[in-house]
């Protein structure tokens, strides 16, 4: 380390040149890898934000909600199983709603809920309503942006029905739309065409039934209907429009990027190995050991990989505060630090190559070229 070290004291300029070259690469990584998770919280993190573990949908709607269709008879079975609290059937719709004073139309995501159940969203600003209450709503934070505030009146297009806004929830998204949460009755209503009160009568289905179980109970279940499939939550999230064709296109990205950031550095030190072939071969007569010199070459790898993460960390995370609210970025620890072990890891791996080249070098050719 110590000769890696006093070379790149002793050549500012080169080593410099190389961090800048780094620290771009590792930037650009962090920020893809922050805007791909952020996509994808946008897109499911009203199921991702769910205290259900699995859902039952229709065996023959290919895990996706809106294609699903359930009755009570499911919901019963369900809860036989699973006890009344841990089961709860969900209703979902896509709809474009208008708000009355804004000129603006929002595309949402009705959810239907149990308004007393486990899936009764989490007021943040506002307050919540009960299952007895129709024309109430509690809408994602997200649609302040399009004019909607408390007290608001939001249409939706589709059938005509109107809710007012008695609060806002934070993070629930579903397909890149905000969520806007209803009551069974609303639900009832709005599918049979009426606003009619009293319209729960149970004739229509719901899309989906939330499961808070074993994975034995979640089993049990499935056996029991055969019309039934239960998957899990990983299973719903990766069902969801978009989002599969979304995430694999960006993966695919961040890992060209990756082995772009090994190509650049491999080339860039192999250069360099050759410009001190002469050197080494010197320093190999002299004794030096063959683990010393892969050592030095290794270590300026490393040092210059994590001076330039954590530069590039500093510069995506104030990046990240100047961001509009608008834009999907996401980066945790635990997404930085695995993505700084991969890139540090890459580095090292493209330093190999540097460290072959060296092993090859001779020392009676290397004295004989310097000598000539």
């Amino acid at each position: 380390m110590f000769l890696a070290i006093r070379e790149m004291r002793h050549s500012k300029a080169r080593y410099s040149l190389i961090m800048v070259i780094m620290l771009l690469v590792s930037f650009l990584v962090l920020f893809v890898t922050g805007l791909a998770r952020g996509l994808a919280y946008a897109n499911i993190s009203a199921l991702k934000n769910m205290p259900a573990n699995y859902f039952a949908v229709q065996s023959d709607a290919e895990h996706t909600f809106r294609r699903s269709q359930l009755s009570d008879t499911e919901l019963a079975a369900a809860r036989s199983v699973a006890g009344e609290a841990k089961a709860t059937p969900l209703g979902v719709q896509t709809s474009t709603i208008t708000a009355a004073g804004a000129e603006v139309k929002a595309d949402i995501t009705f959810f239907a809920v149990d308004m007393t159940g486990m899936l009764a969203p989490e007021v943040t600003e506002g307050a919540g309503f009960t299952n007895e209450v129709q024309g109430s709503a509690v809408v994602d934070a997200k649609l302040e942006q399009s004019g909607v505030t408390l007290g608001s009146t939001i249409r939706d297009q589709a059938s005509g029905m109107s809710w007012t806004v008695t609060g806002f929830v934070k993070d629930t998204s579903y397909s890149h739309t905000p969520v806007v949460y209803i009551n069974q009755l609303d639900w009832q209503a709005m599918k049979q065409g009426t606003a009619v009160q009293g319209s729960g009568t149970g004739k229509v289905p719901y899309n989906v039934i939330a499961l808070d179980v074993t994975s034995e109970q979640a089993a049990q279940i499935a056996s029991q209907q055969p019309s039934v499939e239960v998957i899990t939550q990983k299973q719903a999230i990766a069902s969801v429009p978009g989002y599969a064709a979304e995430q694999n296109s960006l993966l695919m990205m961040i890992v060209f990027l990756f082995v772009i950031a090994a190509v650049v550095l491999a080339v860039f030190f192999y250069v360099i190995t050759i410009q001190k072939t002469s050197q080494f071969g010197i320093l190999k007569a002299m004794g030096t050991k063959m683990s010393y010199l892969a050592w030095s070459v290794v270590g300026q790898v490393m040092l210059l990989s994590v001076a330039s993460l954590v530069l590039g960390i500093l510069l995506t995370l104030g990046m990240n505060m100047g961001l509009p609210d608008s834009m999907p970025f996401e980066l945790d620890g635990q997404t930085i630090a695995m993505t700084s072990l991969l890139f540090i890891g890459m580095s090292l791996l493209g330093s190999l190559i540097s460290v072959a080249r060296v092993a090859k070098v001779d020392a009676l050719e290397a004295i004989g070229r310097t000598g000539a």
